[in-house]
This record gives C-alpha cells, structure tokens and sequence, in this order.
C-alpha cells in the first residue's frame, strides 16, 4: 500500500470520527456525503462525488455504470452507508468500483453504526 493512500486514510477516518461525533449515527447517506466531501476538501484534498463508473465490455465503454460516492486525490474511493448492518455485498461492490477503476484501496464507510470504529472497513484490490 503506498504511504500517501495510508496518509489519506487517516485524514478521511479523523473527518468521518468528527462528522458521526457532532451529528450521531443514522442520518442519510447523502446528508453524510456532503459534509464529508466539505470537510476534506477543507483540509487540501481534491474530491469528486457521484464519480462515474464506466464498464468496458469486448473493447466498448459504457458510461452509465456505477457511480462512486466520494472518490479522494484519485487515490481512494469511499462507498458509504447509513444502515444498521453492512453485508457482504456492500465489501464486493466496494471492491467492485476499485477493480473498475484500476484503485487499490476503498473505504467502506458505514455512519449507521452507534461506535464509528465498528464501521469503517478497509476494502483493497490486488494486496495480500
């Protein structure tokens, strides 16, 4: 894993710790969104939200795809959730969009959760 996705990891945790602080677990997603993209491109990142996936089937690009919550210095991706348990669908779509996008390292964000801790999951394409 490269020094600088580990160094955005971090910041993006100590943002999503200070969000779920101020404003609890079990809002909407899109609520959680926003304050997070607001809150790291505060601290210097570049952030694009509702970033589009494309598929490429037999050499033809399809644009509507999937969409990638928050997607941090190009580095990262973020899939977030607001639910009361997150399921193994939620790793392999996160894992998905890393293999789509050629990223090695997802967050899998889940501000449901009453302990933020207990939410935040590291999803990695191509590592042991």
């Amino acid at each position: 894993m490269d020094i600088e996705e580990n160094r955005i990891s971090k910041e993006i945790l100590d943002a999503c710790i200070l969000i779920h602080r101020e404003l609890g677990p079990g809002l909407l997603e899109s609520v959680y969104e926003v304050l997070l993209e607001d809150e790291l491109v505060r601290r210097g990142f570049r952030v694009t939200r509702q970033t589009e996936i494309p598929i490429t089937w037999r050499g033809k690009r399809f644009i509507k795809g999937f969409e990638a919550d928050l997607i941090i210095d190009k580095k990262v991706i973020i899939e977030l959730k607001s639910v009361e348990k997150l399921h193994p669908v939620h790793f392999k779509q996160t894992l998905t969009y890393l293999r789509l996008l050629n990223l090695r390292l997802g967050l899998l964000i889940n501000f449901g959760e009453c302990y933020l801790k207990n939410g935040f999951h590291r999803v990695v394409n191509g590592l042991e």
